[in-house]
């Protein structure tokens, strides 16, 4: 799953994860931001597992541009 970083105009990071919807964190760093959201995602995965659904195929966990 890749994550998308950006900076906000304020300074914060926000990651998101558009593999999974609603999947996006702020930090006050971008690898505080990618931290957060990679937990995040992996919590959301775990209860999709959980419930029986459909979570996206997995040929990577995480992918982070450089």
């Amino acid at each position: 799953m890749k994550i998308e970083i950006e900076q906000e105009e304020d300074g914060r990071w926000i990651a998101e994860i558009s593999d999974l919807p609603g999947v996006m964190a702020y930090g006050n760093s971008r690898s505080e931001a990618v931290e957060k959201a990679e937990a995040l995602a992996l919590r959301v995965l775990a209860d999709r597992l959980e419930h029986g659904e459909k979570i996206p195929e997995l040929t990577e966990l995480f992918t982070v541009p450089a």
